[in-house]
């Protein structure tokens, strides 16, 4: 299996290459040449959710180095459940938030820290993970790298953009991994780590990878949760689910189409999303265009250019102006007061506290028509616990939080601060590490 460059088709290169540049030397993305075919039948045995990552990931690791691997870092991609709930009203919900920092994004970046760790352990310079974040990200990318050898990651995200606590656990880091606040938006740091990738005096200076879902290592990984939950759905009812995820940067969302595109029984994909535009703007008309951010109660989804809408277009061109995508994707966006509104009943209405991005999923499943009789299953990306300041003044109560997340959130501290610009980001990252940064600007 090859991965080729979205905006230059004959640029083809193994997975550990792709994993370990990120992002194409012409500044696209990397998809896979193909889809493998792998039905229901292909995963008879394959009853865990380790074991069923095997079996999807094998063709795309075919002929790389890390096919050797593969069992090993299945194994390490999880070690925390992945439960799959009825809810009732013909609908479950599937939790992804259950990893060591309480969001979807945990697997991705375990799948990344330890192929990248076994890629990199014999290297003379370390490999150096750049990763911007509107919340999540991030703190699973530290979480993932943590004093991995020969590893180092610098995370950027958005001041005053993010929750406390997702603050929190974006600063609780140390050792190889460096934490920067930028005086911006998530779009902000996405382009910052753009530029760097494309910056020469960067090339030069480091040996740059990316950990955010602009690396194909982050998809892969992903469609492991909708294997998973529409096999099990399969096995159970006979039926294909259709499934809503709630999107923001789309690496979620298009690990579904991915995990569907490979014939696992998935039907209609929705994407949920907040007040940003572009989503939506794009499967109705045909037309991208990005949008200036809208600041939302759905923090991590609040992006007015998502990276991989380069992928969606690569892979469905077009939108849906011949009505081609009409059966096989869908967008609905949630505003902040119906957001509001579904974290306040969902205690009553479904016996679950939400947190604010999946509250957009709810919205969207309530908007469906009631006498329709698919099944669904809504994804929920992350642990209410992470949204406080949103959540508990509308359920009526503190929410737990969970250990993992506590003990991080214990270690946070100060980290720099910076304009939205590649020299400020480079005066933080090259202190200390030889010559001034002047020339990295």
């Amino acid at each position: 299996m090859q991965y080729l460059s979205t905006r230059t088709p004959d640029h083809r290169v193994s997975l550990s290459t792709a994993l370990q540049e990120g992002l194409a030397p012409d500044g696209g993305l990397y998809v896979p040449e193909r889809f493998p075919d792998l039905r229901p039948e292909a995963f008879d045995g394959c009853e865990t959710i380790e074991a069923v990552a095997e079996r999807l990931l094998r063709p795309f690791v075919e002929g790389d180095v890390l096919a050797e691997a593969l069992p090993g870092i299945c194994e390490a991609m999880f070690g925390f459940p992945v439960p799959l709930r009825e809810i009732g009203r013909k609908t479950s919900v599937l939790e992804l938030f259950h990893g060591p920092t309480a969001a979807f994004k945990d697997v991705g970046a375990r799948f990344l820290a330890d192929s990248l760790a076994r890629l990199n352990q014999d290297t003379d310079q370390p490999l150096t993970i750049l990763v911007a974040t509107s919340g999540d990200t991030g703190a699973a990318v530290a979480a993932a790298f943590w004093k991995k050898p020969n590893v180092e990651v610098v995370v950027l995200y958005p001041k005053g953009k993010v929750s406390d606590r997702q603050e929190k656990q974006l600063t609780g880091w140390s050792d190889n991994v460096q934490t920067v606040a930028v005086r911006g938006v998530f779009d902000d740091c996405q382009t910052l780590v753009k530029e760097a990738f494309q910056d020469e005096a960067w090339q030069e200076r480091l040996r740059l990878s990316s950990a955010n879902s602009i690396n194909i290592g982050r998809l892969l990984p992903q469609m492991t949760y909708y294997a998973y939950a529409s096999l099990r759905h399969w096995r159970a009812h006979g039926t294909r689910p259709n499934v809503i995820v709630p999107s923001g940067n789309l690496g979620n969302g298009l690990a579904c189409l991915y995990a569907r595109e490979c014939g696992l029984p998935i039907g209609e994909v929705v994407f949920a999303t907040n007040e940003n535009r572009p989503v939506t703007h794009y499967l109705k008309t045909g037309e991208y265009e990005a949008f200036e951010t809208q600041e939302t109660l759905a923090t991590a989804m609040d992006v007015g250019d998502p990276s991989n809408m380069e992928r969606l277009r690569h892979h469905y061109p077009g939108g849906d102006r011949d009505g081609a995508l009409h059966d096989m994707i869908g967008a609905e966006r949630a505003t902040d007061d119906q957001i509001e509104r579904q974290l306040r009943r969902g205690p009553e209405a479904w016996d679950t506290v939400w947190d604010p991005h999946t509250a957009t999923a709810v919205e969207v499943r309530e908007h469906l028509d009631p006498e329709d009789e698919h099944e669904w299953i809504l994804v929920a990306t992350a642990h209410p616990a992470k949204f406080p300041e949103v959540v508990e003044p509308l359920v009526g109560h503190e929410v737990d939080v969970p250990a993992p997340l506590a003990e991080v959130m214990a270690r946070s501290h100060s980290v720099p601060e910076v304009a939205p610009s590649l020299q400020a980001v480079a005066d933080v990252v090259f202190e200390g590490r030889g010559s001034g940064s002047k020339e990295h600007a």
